[in-house]
């Protein structure tokens, strides 16, 4: 709640305006549908990490790459879901301030590497393609450890310096977001100062942060595309293809919600702008998995023998 102190308004907590504006019985229909999604992506992402952690045939760096993904994806939704959950159902509105920091902050540092471990991996298709016969030299372990920190680690810098920078500015008396999580530009909107220098170097940041992965994976995919049409068969091409669909499914899936919310012009409709957020940032995580599982035999087949290792191991156990 908002304190005074002299002239100024010393805000203690905020206010998370999620629904809010939709009646009660869509509010518990969302409660169902927002938990069903959380639960199908712990479940998705967590059977993804354990499988490719248990199984022998699926130790190639691809299969790393993609556990770091699933790492990021369950980082996501537990920032995000939980709260707004309590939102919906126990209409617990009010988050601490350390709470709406800390949840930005996390939430920041999710998105920035994830931005950048998808560039790693269209890295990873681009020499298992292009250089298939260097392929086990190039990406060795210490080569793909190097790669999943070095996507790791940039979010770490662009969250402490936006987050520290935003809660550093004084807040007005309206401690309302506009939003189902503590996103930067709600937030901001809250401030009592002039944030235009904030913004800039947010907009400029954000650009940054989301264009040059996009333009890593460009540039992998033209390569790849390039290598895969000097493929005499088709039957070659088609294999090819197949080992990046997934990816390029999963980049198209998250750039395209990302870009819809933060790089349109500002609009009014508030509402439109919370559900492309929800599109990124809780709907992407659960469909990865899905769609990693779906169109990749050798993760088909592995989950299977996983199935039928613990059915074995049950039964012993009787």
């Amino acid at each position: 709640m908002p304190m005074a102190t002299g002239n100024q308004t010393r805000i203690t907590e905020f206010i998370l305006m999620s629904f809010s504006s939709l009646p009660s019985e869509i509010q518990t229909l969302l409660f169902v549908v927002f938990l069903t999604i959380y639960l199908v992506t712990l479940l998705g992402n967590s059977l993804i990490i354990l499988v490719t952690l248990a199984d022998p045939m699926l130790q190639s760096p691809m299969y790393f790459f993609l556990r770091n993904l699933s790492f990021i994806e369950i980082g996501f939704n537990v920032v995000v879901v939980p709260k707004m959950l309590g939102t919906l159902m126990a209409k617990d509105i009010s988050i601490s301030f350390l709470g709406c920091a800390t949840q930005m902050y996390f939430f920041l540092f999710f998105g920035v590497a994830e931005c950048f471990l998808l560039a790693t991996m269209a890295y990873d298709r681009y020499v298992a393609i292009c250089n298939p016969l260097h392929y086990p030299v190039i990406m060795n372990q210490e080569t793909r450890v190097r790669l999943a920190a070095a996507s790791w680690f940039p979010g770490f810098p662009v969250s402490t310096l936006s987050t520290t920078w935003t809660f550093s500015f004084p807040f007005c008396a309206n401690n309302k977001v506009n939003h189902f999580f503590c996103d930067n530009p709600p937030v901001v909107r809250l401030v009592c100062a002039d944030t235009s220098r904030f913004e800039v170097y947010a907009i400029v940041g954000t650009i940054l942060v989301v264009m040059i992965p996009c333009l890593l994976i460009l540039c992998s995919y033209t390569l790849i595309a390039a290598s895969i049409l000097k493929i005499p068969s088709a039957k070659g091409k088609q294999k090819a293809f197949s080992t990046c669909s997934s990816h390029l499914l999963v980049v198209s899936l998250f750039y395209v919600s990302l870009s819809l919310t933060y790089f349109r012009p500002t609009s009014k409709n508030s509402e439109s702008k919370k559900m492309l957020s929800l599109s990124y940032s809780v709907v992407t995580p659960m469909l990865n998995p899905i769609i990693y599982s779906l169109r990749n035999n050798e993760v088909k087949n592995a989950l299977s023998r996983t199935f039928h290792k613990a059915l074995a191991l049950r039964k012993v156990m009787l």
